[in-house]
């Protein structure tokens, strides 16, 4: 039971959830991707990201600077049942604007050694409205 409320517990925010649905559609991305994307801080990614992984939903995988995250390879029975359940409904308008904005970042995302927070400066500025 303990296991299971620790699951449920990481996926009870938003930006969690929005993290475990990008991970659903593509296999591996990186902390920065989440920062952009989310438009979040690295720290609060990565504590998003923490969460996550302590619950066993995902794994992370460092290269260089740059951490990267998937999808456990080792969820177990249970974990595989909710994620299996979970990813039709991980849909929709906010899914989108996700994904063009993850399309839109990984068209300027260095791939030559550079840190991300570089680039993150040449990125569109975000509008007034938008929150973080």
């Amino acid at each position: 039971m303990r296991d299971l409320s620790l699951i449920f517990k990481a996926l009870s925010d938003e930006t969690r959830l929005s993290i475990l649905a990008l991970l659903l559609k593509h296999r591996e991305l990186c902390v920065c991707d989440f920062e952009h994307v989310l438009e979040i801080t690295q720290s609060k990614s990565s504590r998003h990201l923490r969460y996550l992984l302590n619950a066993g939903l995902v794994q992370d995988r460092r290269e260089a600077v740059w951490v990267h995250y998937r999808i456990s390879e080792t969820l177990g029975p249970e974990r595989e049942i909710i994620l299996d359940a979970l990813e039709p409904l991980l849909t929709g308008e906010r899914l989108e604007e996700l994904e063009t904005r993850l399309q839109k970042w990984q068209k300027m995302k260095p791939r030559d050694g550079v840190k991300c927070k570089e680039a993150a400066g040449k990125a569109e500025p975000r509008s007034s409205g938008e929150r973080s």
